[in-house]
């Protein structure tokens, strides 16, 4: 054994190893990215990892490993576990040999999602059980024992981190690799009366699930994890009143309750519910408030706990207005709700924020696309092209749903991965007068945008499909996908061809152009969407974080006419108001020398960008 100081992510990832896992398999998403990439890189030498396609992909091939007896672990986010809940639906009913573990990070807040959804609440919907951990040292212990747990009930299991976890930092005592569990997976073994999900399978699995989960609510108020905490009880007075918590809120919890006459109970498995537990903690009390993230999962169960065996304890929390309905909590929050709820300041732990003098206010910095994206020129090109026209332009997931924002405006719908390629479907069948354009990036485009094209070009859309190839997944850190030639295991492989898939489907008009030679772009834009039916056009340039660019632009002041396009019209960081106020300048500490100003500016002012010769050189990428 030995200390390492950890990230969450980190930590999981250790733990995994830690526990035998064989197999792992993800898509890339925050706040979950990290814990994958860490074991690529820890990897003992056995264990396979992969970045699947999607994580529908990335769940069937756990699952996979999982009928095998091996141990497999599959990572994403909350939004993630949609695409994959189709195969784990079914799973469920199935069940696995080896264990399996479904890392889902929720993200409340949210910080970095579309939306706040609970897995929790999916757990339950789902049927398979979830591990909700507190801290990062815990989450190391924890991952392990939802491993053998699954191993034992063979069962998947989720284990739901949140952001505070996932992203935090702690001291962790963790095994070295000669310590690791070693995990032999037996091999598939025929069995289609197991295997092969049939009506009357399911039905008897059905009826065997209600009734392990019905029983584990009693082996699971027996999980250490899932505690009454003595230490902040209430000594010799009576206790009349309790919190009940989980997570990261738990941690708030202890730290605020100084001095403070109330029992918690701590929930780590919030399905199935440890309801013996529960009803331990209850007793003699007048009412209990519930502080959780997001959904209120230990609130509901408790109504139900107090129903069902008679209670007359008041139930507080996000259902009574006594805990904010939505977002993530903090210790603020947890503490003001304390303080509410006991009636008494106690010992405060720290001071509350609002004692303090007011900090200074911070510049709002709303995101914006990179100085030298070349998303930002494909964005420009279309729009140039499409100019005076009736157009929708449909949005996806990554950096470059950062579009939408002035002065591009080029992002009029965003939903999810994959979706801006079937909204376009949508309005075009609707209004086939409007020239309906889909962005989706290279990444996305595997992942889910294959199947959306498919179904335009089946169903004789009239829509134009741009993807906006920058060679990663950029908005999660740079991992590769099968256009990249490479794997997270670091293995090179032949490239997918975007092109040849789409020529596949069978798309006539599949055009690929660098977007930083812009009038070529503009010319490739203009032709293709005059052509009928599905049409693509691929803006093919590296991202500049992995092509680092060598110079910059710079503006000749004495040709400068002071327009303000370049500023007005791009909205590159690099581009800013002269000393004089009116002319252009560039900041050379942001610029990556990609032209695009260059290209447009009306006088030929600005020059000396590195791309320049090869944006001139030809049209196509």
């Amino acid at each position: 054994m030995h200390k390492e100081f950890l990230m969450g992510n980190e930590a999981i990832a250790l733990g995994a190893l830690a526990a035998g896992v064989n197999l792992v398999s993800g898509y890339p998403g925050t706040p979950s990215t990290e814990v994958l990439e860490t074991i690529a890189k820890r990897n003992p030498g056995n264990v396979y990892v992969e970045w699947s396609i999607n994580e529908k992909a990335g769940m069937e091939v756990a699952a996979g490993a999982a009928y095998t007896g091996a141990r497999a672990l599959v990572t994403m986010k909350q939004v993630g576990l949609n695409v994959a809940a189709d195969p784990l639906m079914s799973l469920e009913y199935i069940g696995v040999k080896g264990g399996m573990v479904v890392l889902v990070a929720d993200d409340p807040g949210p910080i970095s999602s579309q939306t706040e959804q609970d897995t929790r609440t999916f757990g339950m919907f789902s049927k398979v059980p979830v591990f909700d951990p507190s801290s990062v040292a815990e989450a190391y212990e924890m991952i392990q024992e939802a491993f053998d747990f699954s191993a034992r009930y063979k069962t998947p299991v989720f284990f739901r981190a949140t952001t505070r976890v996932d992203h935090g930092y702690e001291d962790v005592e963790v095994k070295d690799p000669g310590e690791y569990y070693v995990n032999k997976a037996e091999g598939f073994v025929k069995d289609p009366s197991r295997w092969v999900i049939f009506p009357r399978l399911s039905v008897k699995n059905h009826a065997l699930i209600e009734k392990r989960n019905a029983e584990l609510k009693d082996v699971l108020s027996e999980y250490p994890r899932n505690q009454i905490v003595p230490e902040n009880g209430c000594g010799n007075a009576p206790c009349r009143r309790g919190i009940a918590t989980q997570g990261v809120s738990f941690m708030y919890t202890l730290d605020s309750l100084r001095g403070r006459n109330v029992r918690v109970m701590r929930v780590a498995t919030p399905f199935p519910f440890p309801e013996k537990l529960a009803l331990e903690f209850l007793k003699d009390l007048d009412e209990v408030l519930c502080i959780e993230e997001l959904d209120p999962v230990i609130e509901r169960a408790l109504v139900f706990v107090c129903g069902k065996y008679g209670l007359q304890v008041k139930i507080r929390g996000k259902m009574t207005g006594d805990m904010p309905l939505s977002g993530e909590n903090s210790m603020e929050i947890v503490d003001s709700a304390i303080t509410a709820f006991t009636g008494s300041e106690g010992e405060r732990p720290y001071t509350m924020p609002d004692e303090l003098p007011a900090p200074p206010a911070l510049p709002v910095r709303p995101p914006v696309l990179c100085a030298g994206c070349p998303h930002r020129a494909s964005f420009y090109a279309v729009k140039m092209a499409m100019k005076g026209q009736k157009t929708i332009y449909c949005g996806d997931i990554g950096c470059y749903t950062l579009g939408n924002a002035a002065p591009l405006d080029m992002c009029d719908t965003c939903l999810c991965m994959g979706a801006g390629i079937g909204i376009a479907q949508g309005v075009g069948h609707i209004e086939p007068d409007t020239k309906c354009f889909a962005f989706v990036g290279d990444s996305t485009f595997f992942a889910s945008g294959i199947t959306e094209t498919i179904n335009a070009f089946y169903n004789q859309a009239d829509m134009t499909l741009i993807v906006l190839d920058n060679s990663t997944t950029a908005m999660t850190g740079h991992q590769p996908h099968p256009g990249t030639g490479r794997t997270v295991m670091g293995q090179i492989v032949e490239k997918v061809s975007i092109e040849k898939v789409l020529r596949a489907i069978g798309l006539k008009v599949v055009e690929t152009v660098d977007p930083l030679d812009y009038e070529c772009s503009v010319e490739t834009i203009r032709r293709a969407a005059a052509e009928p039916g599905v049409k693509a056009v691929i803006f093919r340039s590296p991202c500049i974080a992995i092509s680092k660019p060598k110079g910059h632009s710079h503006v000749d002041s004495d040709k400068c006419i002071a327009c303000g396009k370049c500023i007005r019209e791009l909205g590159c960081p690099a581009l800013v108001k002269a000393a004089d106020g009116k002319k252009a300048a560039i900041d050379p500490s942001l610029c990556t020398g990609c032209t695009l100003c260059e290209q447009i500016c009306p006088v030929k002012a600005i020059s000396g960008g590195e791309k320049n010769d090869t944006a001139k050189g030809g049209c196509h990428a």
